[in-house]
């Protein structure tokens, strides 16, 4: 299951005219009834909603009020997700005659052209409001306030990360909420400009759209699923010519290895680092001692206490940051072992979740086995470390889609794992690497090694 949960806007996306056709509610209860979660963002209130959709049980989480306001339908009385309105903002308003003005538990809702004298009411109080448009409607919320912010608190209490989410919308105020998510989708009918931002353009207008969404969704269609373009890259470093390098998540496994146990360790606590930095969750799994991106992760495990299945994902089970599973007080010859249960534990918590996003594995070597990685282990989801690649499994070999190689000598590690991997190699770079610096090698593309730089968004 690539993704785990639809996050909706109601008005012009699932309703056409305030309502939810017969056939859109069918998709979202389909959708639920594959094990995934349905989320509402809407800049509605929430007692304005319930006038026009009385039943929300078709839904996970509503979050209203355009991120100021979240409720689990049936579930007790709905949370604010930020601080009341000032008093006297809304008597400037009532005062200057401004109306409509609606007050929700957060928001603060009027219609244009009233935005002149909200933003002067703002200006004359010295208030941090933030104003937001939508389709003739002026929304003024606390800053910092909106639809994305509301689902990431949404998606939080579920369990799931931005990762796993498809959004779909069609007005100006939809914008942030999209970007956030994974995948990115605007109905037929949307604005224009957020039909330009969206990854994909349903063929659908409200309603049709998500139907067709759904389906797409549910078959896995990689037609409608493929974003039109790179969004959620990972930035490793930058050539030579000071053009970033980017790795696009699932793409394959990533081999590190290097003249030294610190090489591949500083390899594999940055590569931590850019992971979480992108809000993805790593399982790091160390044979001799959780050395690998402590900043980064909570560790599990010590040299006299070995880890327990249950607490490593009981830990993995929100989204957060990495689990590092220190293996030191297990005895080698049972690593294996322990491992292999150990993934086939992780594939069932990504089934439900979607995560870890990653399994990083050190000194892989010694802890990775042919049975291990029948797990299911999804081959873009595993990056691993290794002294001597020639003696990992072969299944994980064939999976490789970049090769770093780390310290000051790197030459011979890189032409050990291309011998492993069986792919023809230029000579590497005769370059001496400085500390964060490292060696790319894409081995199917047959290009050449190249010397990978820190960026300044990303230091290996």
């Amino acid at each position: 299951m690539r993704y785990h949960a639809l996050a909706c806007d109601y008005d012009g996306t699932l309703a056409h005219d305030g309502t939810i056709a017969p056939a859109t509610r069918a998709a979202l209860a389909r959708l639920r009834a594959s094990g995934r979660r349905v989320l509402l963002v809407t800049g509605r209130r929430l007692d304005d909603l319930e006038q026009v959709c009385p039943d929300l049980s078709i839904f996970d989480v509503v979050v209203a009020e355009n991120g100021g306001l979240a409720v689990v339908p049936g579930q007790g009385p709905p949370r604010l997700l930020g601080p009341e309105p000032p008093p006297a903002f809304l008597e400037r308003l009532r005062a200057r005659g401004v109306t409509p003005l609606d007050r929700g538990g957060v928001i603060v809702a009027t219609t244009q052209p009233h935005e002149v004298e909200v933003v002067e009411a703002i200006r004359e109080l010295g208030l941090e409001l933030q104003v937001i448009f939508n389709k003739g409607a002026v929304m003024v919320l606390p800053s910092g306030v909106n639809k994305a912010s509301g689902l990431e608190l949404a998606l939080a209490d579920l369990g799931l990360s931005r990762h796993e989410v498809v959004g779909v919308g069609d007005g100006e105020n939809d914008h942030a909420f999209l970007a956030h998510c994974e995948l990115s989708v605007a109905v037929a009918d949307a604005v224009p400009s957020l039909a330009q931002a969206a990854d994909v353009v349903t063929r659908g207008g409200a309603g049709d759209g998500v139907v067709e969404l759904v389906d797409a969704i549910l078959s896995e269609d990689p037609a409608l699923l493929t974003p039109r373009r790179p969004r959620h890259q990972i930035v490793l470093g930058q050539r030579d010519d000071g053009t970033p390098f980017a790795i696009t998540p699932h793409e394959g496994a990533i081999l590190c290895v290097g003249d030294s146990e610190a090489a591949r360790a500083a390899l594999l606590a940055g590569l931590a680092g850019r992971l979480a930095a992108e809000a993805y969750q790593a399982c790091v799994i160390d044979a001799t001692g959780a050395r690998h991106g402590k900043e980064t992760g909570v560790e599990l495990g010590a040299p006299d206490r070995a880890p327990a299945l249950d607490e490593v994902v009981a830990a993995l089970a929100a989204p957060g940051p990495h689990v590092l599973v220190n293996l030191q007080a297990i005895a080698r010859l049972e690593r294996p072992a322990f491992v292999e249960a150990l993934l086939g534990r992780l594939m069932d918590l990504r089934r439900r979740v979607g995560r870890p996003h990653f399994v990083a594995l050190a000194d892989g070597e010694q802890l990775l086995s042919e049975a291990g990685i029948a797990q299911g282990v999804p081959a873009g989801a595993l990056i691993v470390a290794s002294a001597m690649p020639s003696r990992l499994p072969r299944r994980l070999l064939l999976s490789v889609s970049l090769v770093l190689a780390g310290g000051p000598r790197p030459g011979d590690p890189l032409r050990a794992a291309a011998t492993a991997l069986a792919r023809p190699l230029t000579s590497p770079a005769l370059v001496e690497l400085a500390a964060g610096e490292a060696l790319g090698w894409a081995p199917a593309a047959g290009a050449s090694p190249f010397p990978l730089r820190p960026a300044a968004t990303a230091r290996l």
